[in-house]
């Protein structure tokens, strides 16, 4: 049926209803109460980082450091794209983008007409005892047309309110997966870290076992001699045996570091991203400006994500509130209805319905004051889990900043005292040789060498992970490319 077939009448009446149920979805008005931040109870600057922030300048304006801007070392920004790839979790994350995102497309369809085509034909035979005219018969009728369902005009903002809600859980979703993102980065930062550590004190523990049991088969010649005493040959012995379980204990916790690296790659082949653990290549940005705790607001993800839960439940409190007052639905169809299949597109088969309704609640016992009070203590329990999220994300960065400047120190500390026990072990071994000092003295030299130069390792290993950790609790660093922390 052409539109210059109707009925002028009909045609004006048509379109006045749609421009008015048009405008009424328009001018919709909210009922969620007005969006306020709750205020942040955050110092103005860091506690324990003045000195931090004198020596480490913010630079660009604050935006955010990308994770190829933050890691230096080439093999490591490899194997990081790869995780990125591979790891099931963030996959699984970006499928929950994906869902959410489909999800607020569904609730905001709600926010316009349905139009339909339809058509039907229905046959039925009446009998004599109840046809009109005494006799059986058999009739027919046959509709084509265009139909809108049960469309809600909005007039106190419930459908609109129920679609913000969905969009906003659609960005904590999306703000949830950034911050995976991002745990991604400073996880296989970490476990690379853990491994190149584990490996240099493999090769520490293998060379000491190496020149400890030649040590011990010159003492064995000695022994044989007579100039050397058995203690002495047993507390030889005794360190080559230790030697020995650390080269265990090492190759264990690096196969362990390996796996933990396979496993974040979801399984791919690792091996060509492993590196030279002797090999000097500055691995990671060390000045990272914290800039003012205020800013967490703005790039900690997490953060955003439980803001973005807050303004969800706000605006379900709008749509609790507009379930209140009355509601109308619109149903119409326009099309052509005959008796007969070969009469059903002729001019004067048209036939068109409009059906309006409206609902006003009167009594529903307790159950919309119910659901009122739930939106609002589901958003009381979204502004403690914002406040929340802010205070953990202060103290990560606080603990990072602390763990990053001290480690600093203490690592220069250990290496002095690294070359300094490197030393006395040359001069002890000297001092033996000559017949100044006892094998005593000596042992106990190999020990301490030993013993500080593994734990220069650990502290070596425990600051760089310290910087991807405040890599990560800043919300993926400070300055660098304005794209975001995940990179």
């Amino acid at each position: 049926m052409k539109v210059k077939d109707m009925d002028p009448k009909v045609t004006s009446l048509t379109r006045a209803f749609a421009c008015a149920g048009l405008l009424c979805a328009l001018a919709a008005c909210s009922l969620a109460p007005v969006y306020e931040r709750p205020q942040a109870a955050l110092p103005a600057q860091w506690k324990d980082a003045s000195a931090w922030q004198q020596n480490n300048p913010a630079v660009v304006d604050g935006a955010a450091m990308a994770w190829r801007e933050f890691v230096t070392d080439p093999a490591l920004r490899s194997l990081i794209a790869l995780t990125l790839e591979k790891n099931l979790d963030l996959r699984q994350a970006v499928l929950n983008i994906e869902a959410a995102r489909l999800q607020y497309r569904v609730q905001r369809a709600d926010r316009f007409p349905g139009v339909n085509a339809q058509g039907s034909a229905n046959r039925q035979r009446l009998p004599a005892d109840l046809s009109s005219t005494g006799a059986a018969q058999t009739q027919g009728t046959y509709q084509a047309g265009i139909a809108m369902t049960s469309f809600e005009l909005d007039l106190f903002g419930r459908v609109r309110n129920l679609s913000e809600a969905a969009q906003e859980a659609y960005f904590a979703v999306q703000e949830n997966a950034n911050a995976a993102r991002i745990a991604l980065v400073a996880e296989t930062i970490q476990a690379y870290v853990t491994r190149r550590g584990k490996q240099q004190a493999n090769l520490l523990a293998c060379d000491t076992l190496r020149s400890r049991e030649i040590s011990l088969r010159l003492l064995a010649d000695r022994r044989q001699a007579g100039t050397l005493s058995l203690l002495d040959y047993n507390d030889a012995s005794g360190l080559v045996e230790q030697a020995r379980a650390d080269v265990e204990r090492t190759q264990r916790e690096l196969a362990q570091a390996e796996h933990a690296l396979t496993l974040l790659a979801a399984g791919a082949d690792i091996e060509s991203f492993l590196g030279d653990a002797s090999s000097g290549v500055l691995m990671m940005v060390e000045d990272i400006s914290p800039g003012a705790p205020s800013a967490l607001l703005t790039y900690r993800p997490d953060i955003r994500a439980a803001e973005h839960e807050l303004r969800a439940r706000n605006a379900n409190i709008g749509a609790a509130r507009a379930a209140f007052f009355p509601q109308i639905t619109l149903t119409g169809s326009y099309g052509s209805s005959s008796a007969q299949l070969s009469n059903l597109f002729r001019a004067e088969q048209e036939s068109w319905s409009f059906l309006p309704q409206l609902t006003i609640p009167i009594f529903s016992g307790g159950r919309l004051q119910a659901e009122l009070d739930l939106a609002s203590v589901r958003k009381d329990i979204a502004v403690i889990g914002y406040e929340k999220a802010i205070r953990t994300a202060f103290r990560e960065t606080s603990d990072a900043l602390v763990a990053v400047d001290t480690l600093r120190r203490e690592e220069a500390a250990r290496s002095a005292l690294a070359e300094t026990s490197g030393r006395t072990l040359s001069l002890a071994k000297a001092r033996y040789e000559a017949g100044v000092d006892g094998y005593l003295r000596y042992l106990d030299a190999q020990r301490t060498s030993f013993t500080n130069r593994l734990a220069l390792i650990e502290v070596s290993t425990q600051r760089q992970i310290a910087l991807a950790n405040l890599y990560k609790s800043l919300g993926g660093g400070w300055f660098g490319d304005k794209s975001g922390g995940a990179g």
